[in-house]
């Protein structure tokens, strides 16, 4: 099987499946370098009572006990979610090589990602709505489910 940039993207829902079946908000991510899944991750801030308990967080840190570094230029992390402003700040502080987001966030995303305004390091490469219904609809389920309608 080809294991491009989809492939990985559906991996990183599979994760935030497992939030969501968890009743966590369904985020997930993974971080993938030399096309190997380093790390997986996905929101456990219910679980852990604890509110940077995100996806990426989750992945980054495990990815970094993985390759004893605390840098990840190789590495690409694929997440459902546009990254909220703390996970932006990780990932800029990781230097990650390439960060894949599926749905937007218009209300917690990082909210200021253009070409001259970056919050992530400037040699990390950005890739925006891959799978980007998929996420979503995911995410209007859970809020949905939440709601009771």
């Amino acid at each position: 099987m080809e294991m491009g940039e989809e492939y990985f993207m559906k991996m990183a829902l599979r994760e935030a499946e497992k939030a969501f079946e968890e009743g966590e908000v369904p985020v997930g991510a993974v971080v993938v370098i030399n096309n190997r899944i380093v790390s997986r991750g996905y929101n456990m801030v219910e679980k852990l009572n604890d509110p940077t308990a995100h996806a990426e967080i989750i992945a980054l840190t495990s990815a970094f006990n993985a390759l004893g570094s605390k840098y990840l230029p190789d590495a690409t992390l694929y997440v459902t979610l546009e990254p909220c402003l703390m996970c932006a700040g990780a990932l800029h502080w990781s230097k990650i090589g390439k960060i894949v987001w599926g749905a937007q966030d218009i209300k917690n995303g990082h909210q200021v990602y253009t070409e001259e305004r970056n919050p992530f390091h400037p040699k990390t490469q950005i890739l925006t709505g891959l799978l980007a219904e998929e996420a979503a609809s995911l995410m209007k389920a859970f809020f949905k489910s939440k709601r009771g309608k």
